[in-house]
């Protein structure tokens, strides 16, 4: 078993009996699970994965339950991996019509994506036609990121316009804006902030953050993708079972509080 920060750990060993309290029969065999850093959603320190998602995964590793072997991709590479079947699930995820081609989706939470920036000064932005317009913008993203048909659009657009910038992952990014190179950003609140929170190439810029909502990307449910490929029918029906518990249990929501300050919360995140 991974290594964990007692600090962390202890609310959910304390907790896992609340949504951990129907027996299941445990999967046939170990869930593969490539994840990406995110936030504080998943955190890599060498060796050591914590983070939310990590932790629900090792709560339901108990006798009864599923064994899951996890390790640290990009997050482009992650998407590939569960689209070939060499990866059993996809988390965390936003749901699109195109990931439903290869998984069966789990509702978690609700999220958005916003607009984020470090400039206070800027006039407002409330659409993605207005960022747009605003031809002096960058906008930097996350390679692999999906938060649907307006955003893939607006990403087609700012790359015909020589405007956009596509890195690796959330804390390149920050960088990215933090150099200058880049004005603004769009993605999960929780999942930037919780980046620079944690990287002290970037923790300066907290405070100054600027979250702006867009007309074209609403709500969206996040969870988790149960691999069509490379899961039994029995380790699906499992596996969901697991997983609609601790949403319903509130479980998932606990563990974005524990993590999260609420001022982040309330601009990309609400409970199911």
């Amino acid at each position: 078993m991974l290594k964990r920060h007692l600090f962390f750990m202890l609310p959910l060993i304390l907790c896992s009996a609340c949504w951990y309290g129907e027996a299941f029969a445990g999967c046939i065999k170990k869930i593969q699970v490539s994840l990406a850093p995110t936030g504080l959603s998943v955190i890599s320190n060498g060796a050591v994965i914590n983070g939310i998602y990590p932790e629900i995964l090792e709560g339901m590793a108990g006798k009864d339950g599923c064994q899951f072997e996890m390790r640290i991709v990009p997050r482009a590479r992650m998407e590939l991996l569960f689209e070939n079947g060499q990866a059993d699930l996809l988390i965390p995820a936003i749901r699109t019509s195109r990931r439903d081609e290869f998984g069966i989706f789990v509702p978690l939470v609700y999220t958005r994506a916003t607009l984020i920036s470090i400039n206070p000064n800027r006039p407002p932005i409330t659409s993605l036609q207005e960022l747009l317009e605003q031809k002096q913008l960058k906008l930097a993203v996350v390679r692999g990121y999906d938060y649907g048909d307006a955003y893939q659009q607006v990403l087609q657009d700012m790359q015909k316009a020589g405007r956009l910038i596509v890195e690796s992952d959330p804390v390149s990014v920050a960088r990215t804006m933090r150099a200058g190179a880049a004005d603004i950003t769009l993605m999960a609140p929780y999942i930037f902030t919780g980046a620079v929170q944690i990287d002290k190439r970037v923790d300066d810029i907290l405070d100054k953050l600027r979250y702006e909502p867009v007309a074209e990307i609403g709500w969206a449910d996040s969870g988790v993708y149960l691999s069509k490929k490379s899961l039994t029918p029995e380790d699906r029906a499992t596996l969901q079972s697991l997983f609609e518990n601790a949403a319903k249990s509130g479980m998932v929501w606990k563990g974005f509080q524990r993590y999260y300050k609420t001022e982040v919360l309330k601009e990309g995140s609400r409970p199911r």
